[in-house]
């Protein structure tokens, strides 16, 4: 399934390359950092992107990390996955923290996460007296074991 998303280049964001597919069945598009800076180790930054999209009603598009930078050098996305609503419009921004116990250098131009589209079901939440019993039940943190 594909569906068409309007990107905005933003003048930060100009000579960057577009999101794109590393390989013909990646479920992600890779994308890079607008700006260079020094991520020291506990350390996060909303990296710049240089663009801004527009997603089509009954979409979103999910922030992830890239899994060569979470493990080579400790670096992951907070908020992961992180959520692109479809009514916004401002520059897409990717929270990276530092995991690491060395400082890391994001330069401009480099892949640092991965935007994944997806179809949004919407919910509308029923209020009841009591909900069905289930085997698990209550259960919560670790009750189904390791």
């Amino acid at each position: 399934m594909t569906i068409r998303i309007q990107l905005s280049r933003l003048p930060h964001g100009e000579g960057l390359p577009l999101p794109a597919y590393a390989t013909a069945h990646a479920a992600g598009l890779d994308i890079c950092a607008a700006e260079s800076l020094t991520l020291a180790p506990g350390a996060r930054h909303a990296v710049a992107t240089g663009f801004a999209i527009a997603i089509p009603p009954g979409h979103e598009v999910q922030v992830r990390p890239r899994s060569g930078l979470a493990l080579k050098h400790g670096i992951t996305c907070l908020n992961t996955p992180g959520t692109i609503d479809a009514d916004y419009r401002g520059e897409v921004k990717v929270i990276l923290a530092n995991l690491g116990s060395d400082p890391f250098e994001v330069t401009r131009g480099e892949r640092i996460a991965q935007l994944v589209p997806a179809v949004v079901t919407q919910a509308v939440f029923d209020e009841v007296d009591a909900l069905d019993d289930t085997d698990r039940g209550v259960g919560g943190f670790g009750s189904t074991g390791r």
